[in-house]
């Protein structure tokens, strides 16, 4: 929807630019500067950020981004060096649960005058919003959104199958593994062996099969929850799906399989839509696969949700300041959001983008009917293994059971559904 500036906008805009804190005042007194921290320096991820930054550097700014590639613990560690060094980045990749806890280590900006300025919390999902405003004040910004549930299918190996449809339960989609197995897909399932990718097989599972009681389990740690029989049930569906993976794939990432998957001998892969960035940037066409919702045995769209933000720190330099101040304007344009989305595979995070031009892929679009579906029927949902649901250490401890689990296959779900809840116990 085109956006039309009107008396009443700009009065409104001059109102909000009166109420803005001192920092924000000072853009155009100096030169904006922006000093960053994120995981991303390579692939699409990679891309979209060095081109938000150029973004930054036209609107006049000095952008000076470190990154830290490899585990988000990494990250972290170079944050936290940096914060007890007396020296924050301006601001930082952070998200989930996690930006509450460090709000507690060092002090955030007050953001509030200028998203009411934006417009941005009345197109933010509610539950999302949250995270991002502990203490009621926004203190950090979300991007983008990914499902880390999505289902991507290999048009090669689904003709191998005479398949035409995604599966919508997770009967279908175990039917669909062994027509595919018998078809001579030699893999069904392409996904890696990586402590995140382990924690998606898990959470994919018990969403689909629950919504209500992964909402108890992975993200309120209900102890009967935690015990109860869809948990058992999410663990033998896990064992199913590993055991239609490459074996050999221990500790790798699901991008080593992707020619394979491509090729059509491997047949689904369960990822967020970055693996969609991630395969046009190695070459691929949207041609060559299929994107749909992941399995739900209700019928209707999980969406488990997972969104990158950025939390800004507070600095006393006059040209930091400027630089959060565009950097936070450029965060939530609707015009930035697009270019971003459409670089990684991700939705935006405002919910009054239109998808349905050029740029979008149809699995972006269904990705967004999801979200919204899911929201309406209160399954939109919180991911565990993208920190999203609990922080960093407890996210770690459930991960530990569910890469154990899904590399010792003498463990059997009874046993597993035990060692998570003690791991929970042994890590709250």
């Amino acid at each position: 929807m085109p956006i039309t500036t009107t008396r009443r906008r700009l009065l409104a805009g001059s109102a909000a630019a009166l109420a803005l804190p001192a920092f924000a005042r000072a853009q155009g007194a100096v030169k904006p500067r922006l000093t960053v921290i994120s995981q991303w320096s390579a692939g699409s991820d990679g891309a979209a950020i060095t081109a938000l930054g150029k973004k930054f550097e036209e609107k006049g700014g000095t952008w000076q981004h470190s990154p830290v590639p490899g585990f988000t613990t990494e990250m972290m560690n170079k944050l936290r060096a940096q914060i007890i060094a007396g020296d924050p980045p301006a601001c930082s990749q952070l998200k989930g649960p996690e930006i509450a806890a460090w709000s507690k280590i060092a002090p955030t900006v007050d953001l509030d005058a200028l998203v009411a300025a934006a417009g941005y919390e009345k197109v933010v999902a509610p539950d999302l919003a949250k995270l991002h405003k502990p203490g009621g004040k926004w203190i950090a910004l979300p991007l983008q959104i990914y499902s880390t549930n999505m289902l991507f299918l290999s048009k090669r190996a689904m003709d191998k199958a005479k398949a035409d449809k995604p599966p919508v339960t997770w009967a279908d989609f175990n039917d669909l593994a062994e027509k595919m197995k018998a078809a001579g897909v030699t893999f069904p399932v392409a996904n890696g062996g990586t402590r995140a990718d382990d924690g998606q097989k898990f959470e994919a599972s018990l969403a689909g099969i629950s919504p209500t009681a992964y909402r108890a389990a992975a993200m309120n740690l209900d102890k009967k929850a935690l015990e109860g029989p869809e948990i058992k049930a999410a663990f033998a569906q896990m064992r199913k799906i590993t055991n239609w993976m490459d074996p050999n794939v221990g500790a790798q990432p699901y991008a080593t399989n992707l020619k394979r998957f491509i090729d059509g001998d491997m047949g689904m892969l369960i990822m967020g839509g970055w693996a969609q960035g991630v395969l046009r940037n190695a070459g691929f066409k949207l041609d060559d696969f299929t994107i749909a919702p992941g399995p739900s045995d209700n019928g209707k769209p999980v969406f488990l949700l997972n969104a990158d933000a950025f939390i800004f720190w507070q600095r006393k330099e006059p040209d930091l300041q400027a630089g959060q101040t565009l950097m936070a304007q450029l965060v939530m344009d609707p015009a930035i959001q697009t270019m971003y989305s459409q670089i990684t595979g991700s939705i935006p995070v405002r919910t009054d983008v239109d998808l349905s031009g050029e740029g979008w892929s149809d699995g972006q679009r269904r990705t967004a009917a999801a979200l919204k579906e899911a929201v309406a029927s209160n399954q939109a949902v919180l991911s565990l293994a993208h920190n999203m649901a609990q922080e960093n250490g407890l996210t770690a401890a459930m991960i530990d059971v569910f890469t154990e689990y899904a590399k010792n296959k003498t463990i059997t779900p009874d046993q597993a559904v035990t060692r998570l809840a003690e791991a929970v116990e042994g890590a709250r």
